[in-house]
């Protein structure tokens, strides 16, 4: 690549160099200075995007935790005491549960195949 090692050395010294050299420059005479931005508030309504979420720590080590979007309860995680954690979804408005844990629910096909 560099057969030259002279080169290669003065490459490097001046990328070392570079930053000092740099920062030596002084600053133009016409800059002014930002104004003080405020730390944003934390006001008392929540962000609409954000979900809302409950904790609730039973007395046998299991913890659930309810996610709400607008009020309304879409989704549960439940973290079993000694267990993998499994998450509950909502369907739709008026619909069940879907689990989508580690184990989701067997489905057993229901057709008939015989009348007797």
């Amino acid at each position: 690549m560099f057969k030259n090692h002279k080169a290669l050395g003065a490459l490097l010294i001046g990328l070392v160099l570079m930053p000092f050299i740099v920062h030596g420059k002084e600053a133009p005479a016409d800059l002014q200075p930002l104004e003080d931005i405020p730390p944003p508030t934390l006001g008392s309504e929540a962000d609409p995007d954000e979900p809302e979420v409950t904790i609730i720590k039973k007395d046998d080590g299991e913890t659930v935790e309810e996610y709400r979007l607008n009020g309304q309860l879409y989704m549960l995680k439940v973290t079993p005491a000694n267990g993998v954690p499994y998450y509950l979804h909502k369907e739709d408005q008026d619909g069940g549960w879907t689990n989508d844990g580690p184990n989701p629910p067997l489905v057993i096909p229901k057709w008939t195949i015989f009348r007797f």
